[in-house]
């Protein structure tokens, strides 16, 4: 097997402290996201040095390792192997026909005169890390958590998405009537029915039995709850939709929770989940589906208000300040806003606009690589990097790149404005762009753009985007950034100017 799945994950094993300190495995698009009991038996510097290791990010009692799209799915899948398919308290099993894996000998941190990209990697990683530890805040925590419940729908969200706008593009022209019934059912089949899947995740990260979670949130979907009557009105299935699954299986925990504690072990069995269910499903019924239909309600209007209203403006603060929710891991937290749009209006007009934030760091990363010449190590990292970042995946140009170099993030961030404010532009003018489902951005976004005057149009403003954020990104990086701080790869990095950002 290829190195980048089983070797990197045997190496990494035993740096993040070995089987017994993972308490938790998960994936995002290019994240291996750990949980970790102890953070002290994590060697962050070594595991920053493993091959195919682009970042690490330290997050409280997450550890989220940066492997990039598509690799992270095979490495993450190959250390839940090496953990024997359970996580503390479960035998580890080597994977058949491999052994045990050997501990890996730490690598020397490199020397600032040896490799400067590896260098400024290095510098980026840890300062993430200090400004991550600074903000675990219980709010950002929950925030995290509450990404863990919704990051394992995005392929299904991607997929069903892709399908649902070739289905529409289809129907337009009239072609393949035999076959657009078909493309329909199964690009909606999951969206009918994301509140169950988002009920299952809530109760599995919060600590709760999972399929109870998604039995209480499938209360919210159930065509049945028409003939129920709340203050007055009655229920429209999947009122609340996301959002009020989410409340009803964290609702469910707490049941749960406190049945445990006062259930006799003989009766657990039969009593737990009957009154979990009981008193989760009716709470949501006389309450939490009328009250999260009120939430979603404003979401969408807020959002229609706001690019109605303020769309450059708009645009300007989405897409500067998004570069820092990515750094900071707190993107993933938007992903119950966006589904939520995409289930009342069929596409989440806010996802454009932040991506433009990936435009602007793909024009400062250019801007770089053309102002360091002599750098051979770091331009190597750019072009490596580069691919990843025109498809929306901006990690290993902040973690490699912008971040530890300090001002061409900040110039980043002023493409991504610039890139935002184009596309709000447009929406003041009445011309909406859209994404009927989340997960990628850049060039990999245009599959599944639509907006209220059709695709092309919505392709169009959005290119036009990505060329203004490209642009400004540059421009800002290459005028304000000469790249004197940055030694040379035969450089010392010893030298106080090698410390200083941007």
């Amino acid at each position: 097997m290829q190195r980048s799945s089983y070797d990197t994950a045997a190496a990494l094993l035993p740096l993040v402290g070995g089987p017994g300190n993972v308490s938790s495995v998960a994936h995002c698009m290019t994240r291996l996201r750990l949980g970790v009991a102890d953070r002290e038996r994590v060697d962050a510097e070594a595991v920053r040095a493993v091959p195919g290791v682009l970042g690490v990010v330290a997050d409280g009692d997450t550890l989220q390792v940066v492997i990039g799209p598509g690799a992270v799915v095979a490495v993450t899948a190959e250390f839940e192997k090496l953990l024997g398919g359970g996580l503390p308290g479960s035998p580890q099993r080597a994977p058949e026909g491999r052994g045990e894996p050997r501990e890996q000998p730490r690598r020397a941190r490199t020397r600032p005169g040896n490799d400067g990209a590896a260098d400024l990697a290095a510098r980026g990683a840890e300062l993430k890390a200090v400004r991550a530890r600074r903000n675990a805040t219980p709010l950002k925590t929950a925030l995290r958590r509450i990404a863990d419940v919704f990051v394992p729908l995005i392929p299904a969200l991607i997929g069903c998405g892709i399908l649902a706008g070739l289905d529409g593009l289809l129907v337009n022209a009239g072609w393949l009537p035999w076959l657009t019934p078909a493309l329909a059912a199964v690009a909606s089949g999951f969206m009918a029915l994301i509140s169950v899947f988002v009920g299952y995740n809530t109760a599995k990260v919060f600590g709760g039995t999972p399929v109870l979670g998604g039995a209480v949130a499938a209360i919210v979907v159930y065509p049945g709850v028409a003939k129920v009557t709340a203050f007055g009105v009655a229920l429209v299935p999947g009122e609340g939709g996301v959002l009020g699954a989410l409340a009803a299986a964290l609702l469910a925990v707490g049941v749960e929770r406190w049945c445990r504690g006062r259930v006799p072990d003989a009766l657990d069995v039969l009593l737990t989940p009957t009154v979990t269910v009981l008193v989760a499903g009716l709470a949501t019924l006389y309450g939490l589906m009328y009250a999260a239909g009120l939430v979603s309600s404003a979401i969408g209007t807020a959002a229609d208000w706001l690019l109605a209203t303020t769309g450059p403006l708009a645009g300007l603060v989405l897409g500067g300040l998004f570069l820092p929710l990515v750094m900071l891991g707190l993107h993933q937290a938007l992903i119950p806003i966006h589904t939520t749009l995409i289930q009342q209006q069929g596409y989440t007009v806010l996802l454009p606009l932040l991506a433009m934030a990936g435009a602007g760091q793909v024009g400062a990363a250019l801007a770089v690589y053309a102002r360091l010449r002599h750098h051979t190590q770091l331009r190597t990292t750019i072009r490596s990097a580069l691919p990843a970042g025109l498809l929306g995946v901006g990690e290993p140009l902040i973690y490699g790149v912008s971040l530890p170099l300090g001002r061409p993030f900040l110039t980043a961030c002023a493409g991504g404005a610039a890139g935002g404010a184009f596309v709000g532009f447009f929406a003041v003018l009445g011309d909406r762009v859209g994404a009927t489902a989340i997960g990628p951005s850049g060039w990999a976004l245009f599959p599944l753009l639509t907006g209220n005057r059709g695709p092309a149009l919505a392709a169009a403003i959005y290119a036009g985007g990505l060329l203004t954020g490209y642009a400004v990104g540059f421009l800002t990086t290459y005028a304000g950034f000469s790249g004197a701080e940055v030694p040379d790869d035969a450089g010392s990095a010893s030298d106080p100017a090698t410390r200083r950002s941007g």
